[in-house]
Formats: C-alpha cells, structure tokens, sequence
C-alpha cells in the first residue's frame, strides 16, 4: 500500500509539477526522494536553491515522513549542523489525507514565514525576533554562500 501511494504521489507530481520544488528519486527508491527547492522571491532565500532529503517510513501515510535540508540554511527552525527541521512543522496534525506536496507547501511557507517561537536554533530565533534587519542580512548572506 505504501509503495503504491508513494508511486501514485511521485507520478502526480510528475505530471503536475509545483513551480517552487522538483522531487527526484534516490536510486529508484520510491522510500526516499530528494528535493529541490527553490527559494522565495521577496524573502531572504530568494535565488537560493536548497536541497531535501525525504525518507518515507513504512506506516505512510498515517505518519510524516522525515525531511531535512541537506544545503545549509539560515533558520531558526532548521537545525544548523544537521538540516533537521522542527517536527512539529511537518508532523503536527499529520493525517493520512495528507501528502508530499502539503509538505512542500510546509516548507514554501516556511521560508517565506520564519517562526521564531518554538525554534531548534534559539540564537537565530533571537535575532529575528530583536533585530529583524540583522537576521534577514545574515540568511541572505548564508544562502548566497551555500545555496547555489
């Protein structure tokens, strides 16, 4: 059942691709994707191209799957040194009516809306919520650095 989802997934996407994100496969593994994001125009990664790492578990869809940023990313909830993102943005109020393409929402919106709150880095989540300016500088420069 799981792979015949995945497959159902890919092939949509596939067929309809989202303009902000291109999903391939690892070694025709339909368990685990890479992604290609793009970042949003008008945000601090905006011309940065982030690589994803997906890994499917084999009870999805009734849970999320893992997702990581493989390019370092400047964010106050990605984890600097692994890429790990906060689970609660991708598996809070997961349901098996959910999919890869609520996940690329997820993450679209999440570069377009850091949220400073409920961070995996709190010296990043500081600095956006004190000083705004200082945060967007030091993401821009990040993603120019790693994100080409």
């Amino acid at each position: 059942m799981v792979t015949k989802r995945l497959q159902k997934e890919f092939m949509n996407l596939s067929k309809s691709p989202l303009d902000y994100i291109e999903f391939t496969l690892v070694d025709d593994d339909i368990h685990q994707w890479s992604a290609t994001l793009h970042g949003p125009p008008s945000t601090p990664y905006a011309g940065g191209t982030f690589h994803l790492s997906l890994i499917f578990p084999t009870t999805y869809p009734f849970k999320a799957p893992q997702i990581k940023f493989v390019t370092p990313v400047y964010h106050p909830n990605v984890k600097t040194d692994s890429g790990d993102i906060c689970a609660d943005l991708i598996s809070e109020g997961w349901g098996p009516t959910l999919n890869v393409r609520h996940c690329a929402q997820v993450l679209k919106t999440m570069l377009e809306n850091p949220e400073p709150d409920h961070p995996l880095e709190a010296d990043i989540a500081q600095l956006l919520r004190e000083k705004p300016k200082e945060f967007e500088k030091k993401a821009k420069a990040y993603t120019k650095e790693h994100a080409k």
